[in-house]
């Protein structure tokens, strides 16, 4: 029997160097992944990356796997239908905060309503980073430092794990770029979670916000235990200051889609014969 060789994180990046701005929080998230990857001693050749349109959402390439740089918003809707058809495979979905919360997000609270078996990775950095600065979904209403944005954007900013928690993620969890060993962690928990899991990522934008440095002063790991409670964990996310990281919420429940019976139709062939009069 052949042996198999342990790969180390390094093997799970490919020969494409990353293009992201010196001190982009997405290389940490990059390192993180391919360190989870390691960890789990995940097939390359059984993993998909799947991705939207923004910064972060270039990171398939970076990844040895196979992988799906798609259009704005609809990573997740491409990484769903990908694991309703083949799940045998490891569907790992990222992006950023616009792609996922904005323009893709109707998929985003269908996908956490469904509880698809697969992964979701935000990298949020409160920007639309690659267009030159506009703010996104997550940006705070007194942000001043865009022209398109003087005086702020007079908007109330998203909470992205409430948002997941009431339309039924079943594990969300948060990291910080700056710490990207707990983050490979977080990671590794949420692949191999039986749902649908939201991984939030702070991911600092130090071109456009430059002040996003302080969140290292910030940023404090949650110690108490994972909630499983829904309304103790929306207590938590309505009214936390939003920089605890950790496992934050965990629960179980069926994933979609259902186990079906073996006399269901299951090719096409057996569901258009089921339709025939007198079937």
């Amino acid at each position: 029997m052949t042996e198999m060789i342990k790969l180390k994180a390094k093997d799970y990046k490919s020969t494409v160097k990353p293009i992201w701005c010196p001190g982009c929080g997405d290389f940490s998230v990059l390192n993180a992944i391919t360190k989870a990857m390691a960890a789990l001693a995940i097939n390359k050749d059984d993993t998909v990356l799947v991705s939207g349109i923004g910064c972060s959402s270039r990171l398939p390439a970076y990844v040895d796997s196979y992988g799906f740089h798609g259009v704005h918003g609809r990573g997740l809707a491409i990484a769903q239908g990908l694991k309703v058809a083949r799940p045998d495979l490891t569907v790992i979905a990222m992006g950023g905060d616009g792609d996922g919360f904005s323009i893709g997000g109707n998929h985003f609270i269908h996908a956490c309503r469904r509880n698809v078996n697969m992964t979701y990775i935000v990298m949020d950095n409160e920007i639309y980073g690659m267009t030159k600065g506009q703010a996104s979904p997550t940006t705070p209403m007194d942000w001043t430092s865009s022209k398109l944005t003087p005086h702020g954007t007079g908007v109330r900013p998203f909470k992205p794990t409430a948002l997941a928690l009431a339309s039924g993620a079943t594990w969300i969890g948060r990291g910080y770029s700056g710490n990207p060993n707990q983050m490979a962690g977080l990671i590794a928990s949420a692949v191999e979670h039986q749902g649908f899991s939201f991984v939030h990522v702070m991911s600092q934008c130090i071109t456009f916000c430059p002040g996003q440095t302080d969140w290292k002063a910030i940023v404090h790991e949650r110690q108490e235990p994972v909630l499983t409670n829904e309304d103790e964990a929306a207590e938590l996310f309505l009214h936390e200051d939003g920089f605890q990281t950790g496992i934050l919420y965990q629960q179980g429940r069926d994933t979609w889609p259902p186990q079906h019976s073996s006399t269901t139709p299951t090719t096409p062939a057996q569901l258009a014969e089921s339709f025939r009069i007198g079937s």
